[in-house]
């Protein structure tokens, strides 16, 4: 048996989730950030779900997003409804889920090349 390694091209690829880190490609996130297929935007100013509002959905949409991942960490925690109503005005979905889920669901989206962004909150260290 022939056992070769599938790496996919041309988007930046959610590798490995850990309980403090995320892994794109071959390095290693630990403070939360933003991920589009083509760019990863370092330090977002978020260690909580329960911090994000309606300032927060700027940086986010500056990405062009056609649809929104939000990994709240370990657990699935939603934020307050000001943060999810930013996005619905602009016609912008938004799903959340734990950090493993946005993963498998942010590389999903972008393997079909759609224009997903993810939002990873990572604990602080």
């Amino acid at each position: 048996m022939d056992l070769s390694l599938d790496r996919p091209e041309g988007y930046l690829f959610v590798r490995r989730v850990g309980d403090r880190s995320v892994t794109l490609v071959d390095r290693e996130f630990q403070s939360s950030f933003l991920l589009a297929p083509d760019r990863a935007i370092e330090h977002w100013p978020v260690d909580d779900a329960a911090v994000l509002d309606a300032c927060h959905v700027d940086a986010v949409l500056a990405l062009q997003p056609e649809l929104v991942i939000l990994g709240t960490g370990e657990r699935q925690m939603f934020p307050a409804p000001a943060f999810m109503a930013g996005f619905l005005r602009k016609g912008v979905g938004i799903e959340v889920m734990d950090n493993a889920a946005a993963a498998r669901t942010y590389n999903l989206l972008a393997g079909e090349g759609r224009r997903v962004v993810a939002g990873f909150i990572l604990p602080p260290a």
